[in-house]
């Protein structure tokens, strides 16, 4: 799928723009549909950035070890509400529990004791851990959204914890590679762009350290390229199951805590960030280390996603993430999501499922139930007044569960008469009928 003349003009003009106005190097965006990096744009005249040049990604390692996390829970190796306590025995913080950390929502401070982020390698597991006190937790669990950077360090110790392995190896094996991800790696590899910082009053340039950044790299220390960053866009708009099943990508999507308390258009999920742009969700997360910002940005519905790199710390335009989520929405806007084209189904569903479809009839409201073949579902539409839709999955026998929706969970039992013809539908004890005026 390519986009349209016009809109990769755009897109490459608002780069320009981003670039010139935002005094970095270097400023280059990606553009991912239906899977694929669709759309490469680059600016700036230091040097030539191609979709294979690296550039450090910062925080959007996170994402990656949350990630990691889940697949480790949906291996029974873990469960989201242990505390820390249960994994890293004897931690002064143990009372936390990993969704909670997962999230920001668990009330630790940023960074851990030392200097990781600032110009300096980070230190090994076995220091992180002596660093740690109760004073380590800022106020009580869940209280308020707090960003910890050493949040991440601890889940990376949870994870080598439970598996023996550490946490750069782990990734690789299991995230990494899987996706072909080959060019993100621990430490950067050529090319990649140099990171600078630009002075505020002569705009001359500092390069920055790359720094190793020790038992704090599950936070922040990965490099990464538009292409494969892109992969990663494409896998957090629709995952691979052989990497992690889609029901748990989902899950990860679901607020654990709003950032922004004022206008509710932000919060965490597990592992990501979300937010709310016009009447879109945006799923991602941003990055920055010295020398380096770094923006992802998916919206999940429509496959679609915006990557973006800067060898500069910070944009003097504004933040990268808000930069990322602009070209997002312009490519939105300017293509929604392609319509794809009507076709009839080869066959009438079985005579159990036929008996099901149809108008139905609840507390004075119309509903309609159809049979999706492609889900395997049977799909109830609210049509008086209009309303969205909910699926439900056959189970056993005359019991269905709903896929989604408020019906999500909830079970559908068939009612029969004594000669086995169905007269109405129990739905969490919401009986809905063929005849608005019987109540069975």
């Amino acid at each position: 799928m390519s986009l349209l003349m016009e809109t990769t003009r755009r897109i490459d003009l608002l780069v320009a723009e981003g670039q010139a106005q935002g005094r970095t190097p270097t400023l280059v965006a990606g553009i991912v549909r239906a899977g694929a990096l669709v759309h490469f744009a680059a600016a700036g005249e230091l040097l030539s950035p191609e979709r294979s040049m690296q550039y450090r990604i910062g925080s959007i390692t996170k994402t990656m070890t949350a990630v990691l996390i889940m697949q480790l829970r949906d291996r029974g190796l873990l469960d989201l509400d242990d505390p820390l306590e249960a994994h890293l025995p004897g931690t002064p913080v143990g009372a936390v529990t990993l969704r909670q950390l997962l999230g920001h929502a668990g009330g630790l401070q940023r960074e851990p004791e030392g200097q990781w982020w600032e110009r300096a390698d980070g230190a090994d597991l076995t220091t992180l851990l002596a660093g740690l006190t109760p004073g380590k937790l800022s106020h009580p669990p869940h209280r308020a959204y707090h960003y910890s950077n050493l949040a991440y360090g601890l889940l990376g110790a949870v994870a080598e914890a439970l598996t023996g392995r550490g946490w750069a190896e782990l990734l690789t094996e299991r995230v990494l590679e899987p996706l072909g991800m080959t060019r993100t790696t621990y430490l950067e590899q050529a090319p990649y762009a140099t990171g600078y910082v630009v002075h505020p009053w002569h705009e001359t340039l500092r390069e920055e350290p790359r720094t190793d950044t020790g038992a704090m790299a599950p936070a922040g220390q990965l490099w990464s390229t538009a292409e494969d960053l892109a992969r990663w866009a494409a896998f957090l708009a629709s995952p691979d199951p052989g990497v992690l099943a889609p029901q748990t990508l989902a899950e990860m999507c679901v607020p654990v805590i709003m950032s922004d308390l004022d206008s509710w258009r932000s919060g965490h999920g597990l592992g990501l960030q979300l937010h709310r742009v016009g009447e879109r969700v945006y799923t991602g997360h941003g990055g920055s280390m010295p020398g380096y910002v770094a923006g992802l940005a998916v919206h999940r519905p429509t496959r679609t996603g915006v990557v973006t790199f800067a060898n500069a710390y910070g944009l003097r335009s504004g933040s990268i993430g808000e930069f990322t989520r602009t070209l997002l929405t312009t490519v939105l806007d300017a293509e929604p999501e392609p319509t794809s084209p009507w076709r009839p189904r080869p066959q009438r569903p079985s005579p159990e499922i036929d008996q099901l479809c149809g108008r139905w009839w609840w507390m004075g409201e119309e509903y309609e139930f159809t049979w999706d073949p492609h889900r395997d579902e049977l799909v109830r539409t609210r049509l008086q007044p209009a309303g969205g839709q909910v699926c439900f999955r056959h189970e056993e026998g005359d019991r269905w569960r709903g896929t989604g929706g408020d019906e999500h969970g909830e079970t559908m039992t068939v009612l029969r008469d004594e000669n086995g013809q169905v007269t109405a539908l129990d739905i969490a004890t919401f009986v809905f009928t063929r005849d608005p005026d019987r109540l069975r």
